[in-house]
């Protein structure tokens, strides 16, 4: 006898898949916010897939608002925006695999170029005049030439003169995360006397842009011309001083619940043992989708209305929450952060639990969590 299940017979479990939802609106707030902060022009930095919500929604939604410009990594990323329709100017400034220079003229993409080296090859490679911005090690030592290699610099821009464009000078706040002016005044002096012979080589107008987006909430003397905003435009602000608003949230089903004694040891190790008779539910994401594996005491979920605590440790697929008397049934959707409050975690919560900074948390979501937007 045949006893396989005919289609008609079976039924499928269906789960609401783990979720990262975008929430355009409250990029465009936190854009705005920023806005009400200065009178420089703003970029909106789409870098890591728009701090893991996604470049060209985080893109669109701060043009709309009102941004100036957008920044990325590489040109790829910048093509990728350019074919989505955005047409606002563009800067490139890290390009870890190099620049496409052809791709860079026909796509209208702006370099950054910090370093001797990094000119030269633009130059042999540019067919077609590349926009460059120059960048200056403002006090970081990550990137950006030193002001005594800056003289060489210019030197090389103006021998490439019909390869390559300086439109802009560039640098970075090594402190601004502190929220003092003080902190950034030396970044500040070293942005001027850069900028200053940059005009007095015979470049010029030059856009000129120092602070992210710490600086551009905290200090109007380093906006120069431009901002740029990159983890405010999704809810972070480093310096602590603004309160933006969350632009996503993240959400995943419960996958398995059950009722255990005291004494039950939960998750690899039996780190934690239950201390009374409670209710556990299993929820379907964990390190390998972007859950910090070590996590402070008090790290929870919301479900129901109601934060729970994580238990036990942080598993590749899953964590367990401890639900107390409440039983939860399979498919119920917990809600790891989200711009809410009150029982919902905020992914500030969650980098305080992980010992971390919010970055960490929203670029470290991982590809098996589906994206949409709100």
């Amino acid at each position: 006898m045949n006893t396989l299940l005919t289609p008609e017979r079976v039924t499928l479990s269906r789960l609401h898949a783990p979720t990262l939802q975008t929430i355009p609106d409250a990029v465009a707030e936190n854009l705005r916010r920023v806005r009400a902060a200065t009178t420089a022009g703003i970029m909106a930095v789409v870098k890591a897939d728009g701090y893991g919500h996604g470049a060209v929604t985080v893109a669109r939604a701060a043009v709309a608002a009102g941004a100036d410009w957008l920044g990325v990594t590489d040109v790829a990323e910048a093509v990728a925006l350019r074919d989505a329709g955005l047409t606002v100017p563009i800067l490139s400034w890290l390009n870890p695999s190099g620049v496409d220079a052809a791709a860079a003229a026909a796509h209208r993409v702006d370099i950054a170029v910090g370093s001797v080296e990094e000119m030269r090859q633009l130059i042999a490679d540019a067919a077609d005049p590349v926009r460059v911005h120059l960048q200056l090690d403002t006090g970081m030592a990550r990137g950006g030439a030193p002001l005594e290699e800056w003289p060489e610099l210019l030197r090389l821009a103006r021998t490439g003169r019909g390869r390559v464009d300086v439109v802009g000078v560039m640098g970075h706040l090594p402190r601004a995360d502190e929220a003092d002016p003080a902190a950034n005044a030396a970044a500040v002096l070293r942005m001027r006397h850069g900028r200053d012979a940059v005009l007095r080589a015979g470049f010029g107008p030059v856009l000129v842009h120092l602070a992210a987006t710490s600086g551009a909430l905290t200090d109007p003397a380093t906006h120069f011309d431009l901002v740029r905003v990159g983890a405010g435009l999704v809810g972070i602000d480093p310096s602590e001083t603004t309160v933006l608003a969350g632009a996503s949230r993240w959400t995943a089903p419960v996958v398995h619940s059950a009722l255990v004694p005291a004494g039950t040891a939960v998750g690899y190790g039996g780190v934690h043992t239950t201390d009374r008779e409670t209710h556990l539910s299993v929820v379907g994401v964990g390190y390998a989708d972007g859950i910090p594996r070590e996590l402070a005491p008090g790290a929870g979920v919301e479900i129901g209305g109601v934060r729970h605590p994580v238990v036990g440790r942080v598993s590749m697929d899953q964590i367990v929450v401890d639900t107390g008397s409440v039983l939860f049934p399979r498919g119920a959707v917990a809600t790891v952060f989200g711009p809410e409050g009150g029982a919902v975690p905020s992914m500030q919560e969650w980098a305080r639990w992980a010992g971390s900074i919010p970055h960490t948390i929203v670029t470290g979501i991982g590809a098996r969590v589906q994206r949409s937007v709100a």
